[in-house]
């Protein structure tokens, strides 16, 4: 598909979630549509570093908590408004994230051990969150309701919603830039064959840390956005895995290195999130099982993910059909 249609498929559904709070009242569906865009959020920050730049992470909710806890500390502790925090939060996770690829990077860890690496920098943080007096310990910290949307706090959903919607609608113009622009063709080149991208004159380095500094900034848009509808955030919920699972499950799900993937992925794995609660109500853990039930599934049956799901089913055809020619 060409990069124009892309853009007015961007256009058209920016529009029409734009419009779901002036056509329906309902709660339940305003939650609905807001929890899906935040899960596509993660989802596609997640498919920046992972999808693009083919440098799985494990641990990106290092990035989230970031944004969480400088979004709250800045209010409770700072005296900041919340919208003049939102950049400080996003530029605060970017600033993780470039701090750790530059160690990563730096030494080539890649595959498995760049995996591993972030997985233990969310523990390490995690653990620092839980020792130091101003993140609130293990008791969290907990932003006080001022409603009013000069506050970033909205007394509906619909508020929330189109905040949200905001942040999405930059992630896929990113992820579309990622798709057409000249850093993303160096980023997917270094994905594909790091030697041969140096070899024709491209750094891997400059090009994977400029990747996860943008990877990190969205996932701090998560982080603040969360603390601003809960207005509560702790070291697990901030560095906990639960953040991790669901945006790399959510692009892979979907189809990584797509740009409408995490957005299907993140609807799919929502819709089944809310059956699974309506079905077995609150069991603890059951959305992570559905999780990992659904990523198997895929992996197996449609490596491409949700998005590659009609190349998949033609490549499938003329496979048969070529064993009965």
């Amino acid at each position: 598909m060409s990069g124009g249609r892309q853009l007015a498929l961007i256009a058209l559904f920016t529009i029409a979630v734009a419009c779901v709070p002036l056509v329906s009242r309902s709660g339940a569906l305003l939650n609905f549509v807001m929890m899906a865009l935040y899960a596509t959020l993660l989802a596609q920050a997640w498919n920046i570093l992972g999808g693009f730049g083919g440098q799985f992470s494990f641990g990106h909710a290092l990035f989230f908590g970031t944004g969480a806890y400088v979004q709250a500390i800045a209010q409770l502790q700072g005296g900041i408004n919340a919208w003049a925090a939102l950049p400080l939060a996003i530029a605060g996770a970017a600033v993780v994230g470039v701090f750790v690829g530059a160690l990563s990077f730096r030494y080539g860890l890649k595959g498995s051990y760049f995996a591993l690496v972030t997985l233990a920098f969310a523990e390490v943080f995690r653990i620092v969150a839980l020792s130091v007096p101003f993140t609130g310990g293990g008791v969290g910290l907990m932003v006080p309701l001022r409603e009013a949307a000069s506050n970033f706090q909205f007394g509906s959903r619909a508020g929330y919603l189109w905040v949200m919607l905001g942040f999405v609608l930059a992630a896929l113009l990113v992820t579309w830039w990622l798709r057409h622009g000249r850093f993303g063709a160096w980023l997917q080149a270094v994905r594909d064959n790091e030697d041969a991208a140096r070899a024709v004159g491209v750094n891997p380095f400059r090009v994977k840390l400029g990747a996860i500094a943008l990877s990190a900034a969205f996932m701090g848009a998560a982080g603040a956005f969360y603390v601003q509808v809960f207005q509560y955030i702790d070291p697990g919920i901030a560095y906990g895995p639960s953040t991790s699972v669901e945006a790399l499950v959510a692009a892979i799900v979907g189809g990584m290195g797509t740009l409408w993937g995490p957005v299907l992925g993140a609807v799919v794995l929502h819709l089944l999130a809310d059956l699974t609660r309506n079905l077995f109500g609150e069991l603890p853990g059951i959305n992570m099982v559905i999780y990992g039930v659904v990523l198997v599934l895929i992996v197996i049956f449609l490596p491409r993910g949700i998005a590659g799901l009609g190349q998949s089913v033609r490549q499938l055809w003329a496979g048969k059909g070529g064993r009965h020619g």
